[in-house]
């Protein structure tokens, strides 16, 4: 379900309400339809881990107590299977600690019932900007991450050494190859990475580097 989690981001968004409230539920869908939001319902948490997610940026707005799992456990959930979409908590009055943890570990926000319409419209719109913002960056870093496979083992090897900031010469030294074959190679990895700068390039190795701690490089 993580997978076309990534698109475009002028797409019309998506408001996904989980809430074991039939009312609740109806009274949201109302709220969102009537400044042309979509929403999409759901009674537990399950069902919205179940369901076949649209690529489209979006929040999730979730009752913190639900009949199969609390707003903590949903979150976790969400990180394991590698779901970034942002949640607005929505909470009773003896549930706020448990909302604030739940901030803590990623809710964007939390409103405590009753709310007024106005506070729940800014708090999901606020989210779905975040998540407009979100999607804008792991296209990037996605496109990024697959300039940087079409380079050769060698050519990447050069780059990540030339953008710590070594010379030619010490970069020739370290891999047992002439200077000529590393300014060879450091021209063809800035090409194959559309560098137009030597501090364009080492932006871009900044950018790869969680990505490339992932892998062990």
């Amino acid at each position: 379900m993580a997978n076309g989690m990534r698109q475009a981001t002028n797409e019309k968004p998506l408001v996904h309400v989980v809430d074991d409230d039939a009312s609740m539920r109806g009274a949201l869908e109302g709220l969102f339809d009537s400044v042309g939001l979509q929403t999409q319902t759901y009674a537990t948490a399950k069902d919205f881990l179940a369901a076949n997610l649209s690529d489209r940026p979006g929040c999730i707005v979730l009752d913190v107590r639900l009949p199969d799992m609390n707003g903590l456990e949903f979150q976790t959930r969400l990180v394991q299977i590698g779901i970034g979409i942002p949640v607005v908590m929505m909470t009773g009055y003896g549930d706020i600690p448990m909302s604030v943890h739940a901030m803590k570990h990623g809710a964007v926000d939390f409103l405590p019932k009753p709310f007024r319409d106005q506070d729940m419209l800014d708090a999901v719109l606020g989210a779905i900007e975040r998540d407009r913002q979100r999607r804008v960056v792991e296209n990037d870093d996605s496109r990024l991450k697959e300039r940087f496979e079409t380079l050769s083992p060698r050519e990447q090897e050069v780059m990540l050494l030339v953008t710590t900031g070594k010379m030619n010469k010490q970069v020739a030294g370290d891999l047992g190859i002439s200077e000529i074959t590393v300014k060879i190679h450091r021209g063809a990895a800035m090409h194959k990475m559309g560098a137009r700068t030597y501090a364009e390039l080492v932006r871009m190795a900044d950018a790869l580097k969680p990505t490339l701690r992932k892998l062990g490089r």
